[in-house]
């Protein structure tokens, strides 16, 4: 029987068991995954970016039904401009709405605009930011959940690089909304932390990134079981695009670049951060090339397993944080 401690708003919200987001991964969040995600008792949105093709789109999602067998799934879409283009981002919103889907993530910039489409059509809307002050923000735009990632997380920890302590400490404070707390969280300790601190839940992305469900290469998901929490890199905070990745040869490189020339723009940077370099890693599992988002939480990525026995992990281990607490209370 799960235990009581987490039957919080995200679970209420996606009618899942654990209160576990597996946050969107670009490339790699596809319906197998997915639904992994499901079936393992978490929530999971298919990337729409990684499905840049709408009919695609409209079969990725589909299958992921299918696969699912009622289980609740979304869609994360991506607004950042480099990843889905001016129209397309309502196009792909309205495309969702058709589909039926009831659960969208959005990032990468304020969802206001779109709102409308969303709510017009039911849909629940969980925005991820990189800091307290855009979640202040979404909540008042009308989003029903936020889930805020610390400057520890894989991928677009923004400018502010607040951590994820700190983060969870001040969303107690300045939201009315339900929250996740999301960068470096691989353990399930950490789970019972955020929920202490007033979340409804956590966000965890590097950690799973190493479920046998990824569509990637063995030895890509080998590299990130033998990396540490030191083996990331921060890099494009002089194009306001910071990104945390493995560090890698193209991580040298572009922190060289940045160094020497703080005003490079991002057309000089494009043809040594290209996404499509990064999905050859995934695809041959040489890691050495490639802006391959990895967050500080790769010194818990101990093994490849299915996502089912990496969430059975985690469970455990909340359920053990819990029973020291209640210890300590006695």
């Amino acid at each position: 029987m799960t235990h009581p401690v987490f039957d919080t708003a995200v679970t209420r919200a996606y009618g899942c068991r654990m209160p576990i987001v597996a946050g969107g991964l670009m490339w790699l969040s596809d319906a197998r995954y997915v639904a992994a995600a499901a079936h393992a008792g978490v929530m999971s949105f298919i990337t729409a970016a990684s499905f840049p093709d709408p009919d695609d789109l409209r079969r990725e999602i589909a299958t992921c039904r299918d696969l699912c067998d009622g289980r609740a799934f979304g869609v994360n879409v991506s607004m950042l401009p480099k990843l889905v283009e001016g129209e397309k981002i309502a196009d792909t919103f309205r495309l969702i709405a058709e589909e039926g889907v009831r659960f969208v993530e959005t990032s990468g910039r304020n969802p206001d605009a779109f709102m409308p489409i969303l709510k017009d059509a039911g849909i629940h809307v969980l925005h991820k930011v990189p800091s307290v002050r855009y979640a202040v923000k979404a909540q008042s735009v009308g989003v029903d959940m936020v889930s805020i990632v610390g400057a520890e997380c894989g991928g677009h920890p923004g400018m502010d690089l607040v951590g994820s302590m700190v983060n969870q400490a001040l969303a107690e404070r300045r939201l009315d909304i339900p929250f996740l707390i999301g960068g470096g969280i691989g353990a399930g300790s950490q789970l019972i932390a955020a929920l202490a601190c007033g979340a409804a839940g956590v966000v965890i992305g590097t950690r799973f990134l190493v479920a046998e469900e990824i569509a990637a290469h063995h030895g890509y998901k080998q590299a990130l079981v033998e990396a540490t929490e030191r083996d990331t890199a921060l890099t494009m905070a002089s194009v306001r695009n910071t990104i945390r990745t493995l560090r890698n040869e193209t991580t040298d490189l572009v922190t060289r670049l940045e160094t020497e020339n703080p005003h490079i723009g991002i057309a000089a940077l494009m043809p040594h951060v290209s996404g499509a370099i990064g999905r050859h890693a995934y695809e041959t599992g040489d890691v050495s090339r490639g802006m391959l988002s990895a967050g500080q939480s790769l010194g818990l990525t101990d093994r490849i397993a299915p996502l089912a026995d990496i969430v059975a992990q985690l469970e455990h281990e909340a359920e053990t944080a819990l029973a020291r607490l209640s210890a300590l209370s006695s």
